[in-house]
């Protein structure tokens, strides 16, 4: 953990082209990545499913950000999220940016009265913020212990995950 001074707020408009910058810059040397993270924020922002945007702002520039989004779950009432994407610019990873972005993050859902969140990604890196799989949720034929959720209230939720359609863009 570095140093660095930021602060966590809500997007505005004047963050939107540095966001684009940011994940680009941040999923670029991901060999997972297609490429399609900043479409997908903008999309999800076009078409109001962007629920939660936080960014990381510190000295005068955007160095992270984190979006959640709506999810849909067959077996499952009240609301539900996505997390993700989520970037921190490459000269400001690995000094907390992103754990700051995903705890904040998942706290104001809590607060909001969502049932949970889910994530599509590496066990190891989300189990830190309390995500699990329990291979009950299933999002096409990807392997079930990388979709992964947080439960804030209820049960834990089983079937067929869905996200906002903006996710489409990073399908073959």
């Amino acid at each position: 953990m570095s140093d660095i001074t930021y602060q966590i707020k809500e997007e505005s408009p004047v963050h939107y082209v540095a966001i684009r910058h940011v994940t680009q810059a941040a999923f670029a040397p991901m060999s997972f990545s297609s490429g399609a993270e900043p479409n997908i924020i903008e999309t999800l922002r076009a078409e109001g499913d962007l629920s939660l945007s936080l960014v990381a702002i510190g000295q005068g520039n955007l160095l992270g950000h984190c979006a959640f989004s709506p999810v849909k779950i067959t077996g499952a009432a009240g609301s539900w999220y996505a997390l993700g994407p989520i970037a921190v610019g490459p000269s400001d990873q690995r000094k907390g940016l992103g754990r700051a972005l995903i705890t904040e993050g998942l706290s104001r859902l809590q607060t909001q009265g969502a049932q949970g969140c889910v994530v599509i990604g590496n066990p190891q890196i989300y189990s830190r913020f309390g995500f699990h799989s329990d291979g009950q949720l299933i999002y096409g034929a990807l392997d079930r212990v990388l979709v992964q959720r947080i439960i804030f209230q209820g049960s834990a939720p089983f079937g067929h995950v869905s996200f906002a359609p903006a996710f489409d863009l990073d399908r073959p």
